[in-house]
């Protein structure tokens, strides 16, 4: 490419929603934490290592019959609160939330089975407030 020598009409995203293709066999809930396995692919959250924090699912998809990619989920990054697995307290702000399961987290990796989430924001008797960045 040559420099320009007129307006480019350069196309952005904001980042706060991303379309992300699905995983066959997989059905992902509204609300639920996703993440992109090691072949790039969105999944519910899960206790495992390798996997990518995404954000949160904006729509239920249902993958379960089709082929990696056949449908495609809205998920949108941010702060969102999620369940507590018990270990997370005031002292982990800012520290890293691991995921347990699609809407739980944790303070510790576990036996390094875990992959993280996202910065630990705040933390209530609601739950745990986490930031998808």
């Amino acid at each position: 490419m040559v420099a320009l020598t007129k307006d480019r009409g350069t196309r952005v995203r904001t980042g706060e929603y991303l379309d992300e293709p699905v995983a066959a066999g997989k059905k992902i809930f509204a609300g639920a934490i996703v993440v992109l396995s090691a072949t790039g692919y969105a999944e519910p959250g899960a206790t495992a290592v390798g996997l990518l924090a995404r954000g949160r699912a904006e729509e239920q998809v249902d993958n379960t019959a089709g082929v990696d990619g056949a449908v495609s989920i809205r998920v949108r990054r941010g702060i969102f609160q999620y369940a507590n697995d018990g270990s997370i307290t005031r002292a982990n702000i800012t520290g890293t939330a691991y995921i347990v399961d699609d809407q739980t987290v944790a303070a510790t990796d576990g036996t390094a089975t875990r992959s993280a989430a996202g910065e630990i924001v705040d933390v209530d008797a609601d739950g745990v407030w986490v930031w998808f960045k």
